[in-house]
């Protein structure tokens, strides 16, 4: 057999460590595919329904 948790443990160190991201960076990544997702299943309709139940739940 051959002895791989050398090289495992090498490649497990390269890596940088992923630290937390910036908020507006999240964004920048999710924002693009939730408009294809709204574009693409006509979901604009079931967004605005959810915000408004969920304002009515808050007494706004």
């Amino acid at each position: 057999m051959a002895f791989t948790a050398g090289r495992t443990y090498l490649r497990s160190q390269a890596r940088k460590p992923a630290g937390p991201r910036h908020p507006l960076v999240a964004a920048a990544m999710v924002l693009p595919l939730a408009t294809l997702l709204v574009v693409l299943f006509g979901g604009w309709d079931s967004v605005v329904t959810q915000a408004s139940s969920v304002g009515v739940m808050l007494g706004r």
